[in-house]
């Protein structure tokens, strides 16, 4: 079922984005008002309060040609652009409204360079960075500490809430998302480890047997030597399909990602010695046949096809693959069996999977718009029907007829929690058959995960991402063990990153590409050096003094 997907679809439905204006406000004014404007002195007394006397906001946004509504609705005229015009006061008008995300780049640029902004501007981190260096959107400070509701303020506070200021100051509202959904989890196939009477993967050993075993072994029965030991793609360490992340993370290591040395310094984990160790043993294993020859050209969409035509049964990938690319391989095999695992470690110090910052999209506002607190409350819509006292998830957040309901809302802000929630919500209920506790959506999983009890194979992907065996117990067990480390840099693009992170990145993935097939491992050593001193370095520096900032 499509809502499942709900890591990714938060992806698609921040994409959908949408900027506000306003024209009436409250006694205090709020910021960014004029107080001599009557109609500006009508804004809301607090946190979902309805304006007086009505507004109008305008808006910008993405929507896919795929997304559809129902009857006569339309982007303009839908359920959710109803609600906050009956419930908030808020008539919602677009300047306009692209069809792709290249389309919508190329008018956000436009839009930014003319300085004829709308009065919430939907951005990315560099976007915002770019926004405030011209001072041309406001200061959202008390904006957030009056308008967001306690509920909000749940999702928002912390490193989400922090990647939006710029000198103490919070220029945007950030769309929260769940950032442990990112975790890495290890791919089996479960019939192939039972067929060569092999363990489940325990330790980083277990790993190594199993990946020679699947490659060398004949695990589909063909004779043919056709199978991969473990999964990888040419990004190596991206991708939610045979990126190796947690290959790394095994070795405690963190490729991309900004971690604390010993000493409390912010380093990047790319050029640190556990690094080169994972390096080197990935050089074994290419070596001894149990890595993708052609893994150099093949992007997550060509690994996934190896996956579906059952030439790889170990990976490293993402809490939704079951959803895509698995469930394909399990239409056309019904035999084939997947069981997601936690990331095993090199040692005896577990394995930390490494996570990032999951905001994707920024909704600022225009300076001296006449009400920037009407992005908040249209965040709080957001929040109070998907989550609130008053949720109303089959009417905002469902899928009837297969129209994505959520995928209309132009301001989103999601559960921390969310998809961890439906795992521990649905298994609750399958153990004790009370579902009256679910929400609309856990309702739907848990009919999918039952429907697959007693015999569907298509919502064997629910059962594998939601059920009692699944992704989601796999990341339930992160959580509880306080495993995911966090990247600590989640600000918006620094000086340096932007003239020079480009540059650095290509040379990474190209001597990380040129060590797994057979260059020698001193190649790691110039990589290092040379990353400082072609802009590495400032960048430390400029992350460092980020953090000191935000603390």
């Amino acid at each position: 079922m499509k809502y499942v997907k709900s890591a990714l679809a938060l992806l698609s439905a921040s994409s959908m984005i949408a900027v506000s204006a306003c024209n009436s406000s409250s006694s205090p004014p709020a910021p960014g008002i004029d107080p001599g404007d009557a109609a500006a002195q009508a804004a809301p007394a607090g946190p979902l309060s309805k304006y007086a006397v009505p507004i109008e906001v305008t808006t910008v946004r993405t929507v896919d040609p795929s997304v559809k509504f129902a009857g006569d609705d339309t982007v303009d005229d839908n359920e959710w652009s109803r609600a906050y015009r009956d419930e908030l006061g808020i008539n919602l008008k677009y300047k306009w409204v692209a069809t792709s995300g290249e389309d919508a780049t190329q008018k956000m640029n436009v839009m930014i360079a003319s300085g004829d902004l709308p009065d919430i501007i939907p951005v990315t981190a560099g976007q915002l960075k770019q926004l405030v260096d011209a001072e041309m959107v406001a200061d959202l400070t008390d904006v957030y500490a009056k308008y967001a509701s306690p509920l909000a303020k749940k999702f928002m506070d912390g490193e989400q809430l922090n990647s939006a200021k710029f000198n103490g100051k919070l220029m945007a509202i950030p769309n929260t998302n769940a950032s442990i959904d990112g975790a890495n989890v290890l791919w089996v196939r479960t019939d192939w480890l039972q067929k060569l009477n092999l363990p489940e993967p325990k330790t980083m050993d277990d790993v190594y047997k199993i990946a020679e075993a699947f490659a060398k072994r004949d695990p589909d029965g063909n004779g043919k030597s056709d199978t991969f030991g473990l999964g990888i793609n040419k990004g190596i360490i991206g991708g939610g399909i045979m990126g190796l992340g947690g290959f790394f993370n095994g070795f405690h290591a963190y490729p991309g990602a900004w971690v604390k040395d010993a000493f409390g310094r912010i380093v990047y984990g790319s050029i640190q010695p556990e690094t080169k160790a994972a390096l080197l043993k990935l050089q074994d294993m290419y070596k001894a046949g149990l890595l993708d020859k052609e893994f150099g050209v093949k992007d997550g969409n060509k690994t996934a096809e190896d996956a579906v035509a059952g030439k790889v049964g170990l990976y490293y990938g993402a809490m939704w693959n079951p959803i895509n690319p698995l469930q394909k391989g399990k239409d056309l095999d019904p035999s084939m069996e997947w069981k997601a695992y936690p990331i095993v470690s090199v040692d005896s110090s577990p394995a930390r999977p490494q996570v990032g910052n999951p905001v994707f999209v920024y909704y600022a506002v225009k300076k001296n718009a006449k009400h920037p607190e009407a992005v908040m409350q249209m965040v709080n819509l957001f929040i109070e029907k998907g989550w609130g006292e008053k949720q109303d998830f089959d009417h905002f957040f469902g899928s009837p007829a297969g129209i994505e309901l959520f995928k209309h809302a132009p301001f989103n802000a999601w559960s921390p929690t969310k998809n961890l929630d439906v795992y521990l919500s649905v298994t609750n209920s399958l153990k004790t058959g009370d579902t009256s506790k679910l929400n609309g959506e856990q309702k739907a999983v848990y009919d999918k995960i039952k429907q697959f009890n007693a015999g569907d194979n298509k919502q064997w992907n629910q059962a594998r991402v939601f059920g009692e065996t699944s992704s989601f117990a796999v990341i339930n067990q992160y959580k509880n063990n306080n495993l995911p480390l966090m990247n600590q840099f989640f600000g918006a693009p620094t000086k340096s990153m932007g003239d020079k992170k480009a540059t650095l990145d290509k040379m990474e993935l190209e001597t990380f590409t040129k060590i797994i097939m057979g260059d020698s491992i001193e190649l790691f050593d110039k990589f290092a050096e040379d990353w400082k001193k072609l802009g590495g370095n400032d960048m430390t520096k400029e992350v460092n003094d980020w953090v000191k900032s935000v603390q």
